[in-house]
């Protein structure tokens, strides 16, 4: 445990941190990969080129030094990141490469305010904190490995079909290439997909949330084709799954992990709102809930652009169509000329909070929400209008956890 003496010195660096933390991320990774390129394989390079990662970074260490006498209030999010870790193969030996070029970026952005006193006093806060992701990570892996039809790493899966489900979406079947048995998982968790693609150095990998309810022989990932435009570049996994693998294909995988999951114990209505590809987990959580059969109410709303682009509706629709206890809303921002004419649609520009007071018909409920992070900002928004308990909001960030207060 950390003295007194060391955990007034890092409480006195929150407000550096604050200002900082950015900079001290980005010369963080910027060492890390001159150091070590090999990690350059666990990461997301579009997450890198776009900032998100170095943000997500500065946040949790600053929420760190923040609650450096309580870390317990921080163990959520030790577990949310733990999961991630987990899923994409990183072991206790990464942790003091880690420290080693944390502590070095403090020292150079910082320069002379960086104090040896103020090094060392985070270089013992660092080795508290990696122990707990340390031991959290270690008892996933072992609870993962254990598990039945469990794996540690990754492990390869054939391609057993392609389904086209949007213009923008496809989903890809999955099934063991040894053709023993597969983990169950918790509707809303992912896998990680590695691969590597012709002509690239590096392995990628990428998280995809499993799109279908558990306990069948294959796992099911719905995927967006991330075409480049002029604010984004494109996405070279989501491409290179969408126009080169194809069936009998194999594809390496993580066995699932991920803390956002239905609360299978709770009777209240569920409330899916999803925007885009963010539908993915949302529906492996209502379709677990339909075929339950424990009646508990549903509410799914989805945003799209339009029909064209909208992913597995007709498998909500007729979820809905089979039980009282479900019901859907689509809200299209451009609805084409087909959506209007088959009237296939039920709201058009964005989701508000008078149309969402509308079609949920009580507060008392368990609210889920996944998509672009504009889309989850609004959403997070609306409900705390609304008056909806922190305790009863859960989301889903697609890549590095940002912070939907942020303006």
């Amino acid at each position: 445990m950390l003295n007194e003496k060391t955990i007034a010195i890092i409480q006195s660096t929150v407000p550096v941190l604050e200002k900082h933390g950015l900079d001290i991320t980005k010369r963080f990774y910027t060492l890390l990969f001159s150091k070590t390129p090999e990690l350059l394989n666990l990461f997301n390079h579009a997450n890198q080129s776009q900032g998100r990662q170095q943000t997500a970074l500065a946040n949790a260490v600053y929420a760190a030094a923040k609650h450096i006498d309580k870390l317990e209030t921080i163990l959520p999010v030790v577990k949310q990141i733990a999961h991630k870790h987990r899923s994409l193969g990183v072991r206790a030996e990464h942790y003091p490469i880690v420290g080693q070029n944390l502590l070095q970026a403090i020292q150079d952005v910082l320069g002379d305010a960086a104090s040896e006193e103020i090094l060392q006093a985070w270089g013992e806060a660092y080795g508290v904190i990696a122990g707990v992701f340390i031991e959290v990570e270690a008892g996933m892996y072992q609870d993962t490995e254990q598990k039945e039809g469990g794996w540690a790493d990754f492990r390869a899966f054939r391609v057993e079909r392609k389904e086209k489900e949007s213009d923008v979406i496809t989903s890809f079947y999955l099934v063991p290439q040894d053709g023993e048995a597969i983990a169950s998982y918790l509707p809303g968790q992912y896998v990680s997909v590695k691969v590597e693609i012709p002509g690239e150095e590096h392995t990628h990998i990428r998280q995809y949330s499993l799109s279908d309810v558990p306990g069948k022989p294959y796992y099911r990932i719905s995927v967006k084709r991330e075409e480049a435009s002029a604010s984004k570049i494109a996405g070279k996994v989501s491409m290179y799954l969408h126009e080169q693998v194809k069936p009998g294909d194999i594809l390496r995988l993580s066995a699932p992990a991920g803390d956002f999951t239905l609360n299978l114990e709770d009777t209240r209505p569920a409330v899916f709102i999803s925007g885009g590809v963010g539908l993915t987990p949302l529906v492996s959580m209502i379709e677990t809930l339909a075929s339950t059969n424990s009646g508990r109410e549903a509410i799914f709303i989805h945003a799209a652009e339009n029909g064209a682009i909208h992913a597995l509706k007709q498998q909500i629709e007729e979820l809905a169509g089979r039980s009282a206890q479900i019901s859907a809303h689509w809200c299209y921002r451009e609805p084409t000329t087909e959506d209007r004419e088959r009237n296939a649609f039920h709201k058009e520009g964005y989701i508000d909070l008078a149309w969402l007071k509308e079609i949920i018909p009580v507060k008392d409920a368990a609210f889920y929400f996944c998509g672009p992070v504009p889309f989850m900002k609004a959403v997070y928004g609306y409900l705390k209008e609304w008056g909806i308990p922190a305790a009863d909001i859960h989301y889903e960030f697609f890549g590095p956890a940002g912070d939907l207060d942020a303006e």
